[in-house]
């Protein structure tokens, strides 16, 4: 058994305490905010998993491994814990456009995935009218849906993965900032937060953009970089008509995301650092997003947009995301971080590797 800290509370965070503890180790859970007060409070946690167009290596790896845990982790977590996960079991629908040079690439996605045991619907314009008939721009060619993808509510994931992570002895610890390390050669032996030291084995950084001065102060500093997204909820006085079928409708970037209730999120810009390194959200993008959703279903021209929100996503620079595996210079710190927009799809690929890391066993 080992002593594990894990540094950021988010839902990749919390998803390794949880499959840690699950495992019998024991875990202390450090977060300087709320949970999932960071990124993931500002995503709309889309998994994009087998509709993704990787197709091999770590990429595809990554996703195939999450969207498999997915379908056992929920019915385990709320049996667990009692609490409701508001998710989206209808898939994923991805618009296809007929000015795309690049359609084909679709068919090819869907060859390899029914190799791979994951099967893909390709809709003509006509099939995908009779799915979805307030989708009515010009330019639909079709549509790609994939029935194993879908959506999360990310902030109820990241409060049961708390939960569940108690349940089995984690101790999990909101309002704690990390003060500093205790480092011996080669080793992390001790962690400093909130005046009070944390003895460990092993040290995992989850901490999204917060890894970069943490990984200073370990002497290896990790260049992560801030990309803003904004997004949006939007009330309708009907709720689009697709029958029981609701699943993401997901076009050019822009996500449409059922709620219930005649409610919808809608996002997310893609905003990068200025010359000074500072990121400040353009309301021009806001609204671009939002004239291309009405594009794409003009229905939510009726709609009212109710709530806005914008969050910091990490980005690693110089190394392609996420960052999950050793510290450099380190043989006890694990990275489990950058993981840019996907990091409610990929948070349970990244406990398992942590797990494997530490336990020697996928979880």
């Amino acid at each position: 058994m080992s002593r594990v800290v894990i540094v950021g509370g988010g839902v990749v965070g919390a998803m390794t305490a949880y499959e840690l503890s699950r495992l019998g180790q024991t875990v202390t859970l450090c977060e300087q905010d709320a949970p999932g007060a960071g990124s993931t409070g500002a995503a709309l946690g889309v998994l994009m998993g087998i509709i993704s167009q990787k197709t091999t290596g770590r990429g595809w790896r990554l996703r195939e491994q999450s969207i498999r845990r997915y379908q056992t982790l929920l019915p385990e977590l709320t049996a667990l814990t009692g609490q409701a996960i508001p998710h989206n079991p209808h898939g994923i629908v991805m618009l296809r456009f007929i000015d795309d040079p690049r359609d084909d690439r679709w068919q090819r996605l869907q060859r390899v995935r029914a190799k791979q045991g994951w099967p893909l619907a390709l809709w003509d314009r006509e099939e995908l009218r009779s799915h979805c008939p307030q989708l009515e721009s010009d330019r639909l060619l079709g549509a790609v849906y994939s029935p194993q993808d879908g959506q999360i509510d990310p902030l109820a994931l990241t409060a049961a993965l708390w939960a569940g992570a108690q349940h089995y002895g984690a101790d999990c610890r909101s309002g704690t900032a990390v003060e500093g390390f205790s480092c011996d050669q080669q080793r992390c032996t001790a962690v400093v937060a909130n005046g009070k030291t944390l003895v460990c084995d092993w040290l995992i950084l989850a901490a999204g953009l917060g890894s970069t001065p943490l990984t200073a102060q370990l002497q290896q500093s990790i260049a992560i970089q801030p990309v803003l997204g904004q997004a949006f909820r939007v009330k309708l006085p009907q709720p689009l008509n697709f029958g029981d079928f609701a699943p993401v409708i997901s076009g050019e970037d822009v996500h449409l995301v059922p709620l219930g209730n005649g409610e919808y999120w809608i996002g997310a810009t893609v905003e990068f650092p200025n010359d000074q390194g500072g990121v400040v959200a353009d309301p021009s993008l806001k609204e671009q997003v939002w004239q291309q959703a009405i594009a794409l279903c003009p229905a939510l021209a009726q709609g009212e947009i109710v709530e806005t929100w914008s969050g910091l996503r990490p980005r690693p620079q110089g190394q392609p995301a996420p960052l999950i595996g050793p510290l450099p210079g380190y043989t006890n710190v694990l990275l489990a971080t950058g993981h840019y927009r996907n990091g409610v799809l990929l948070a349970p690929a990244t406990a398992q590797a942590i797990s494997e890391a530490i336990c020697g066993i996928m979880t």
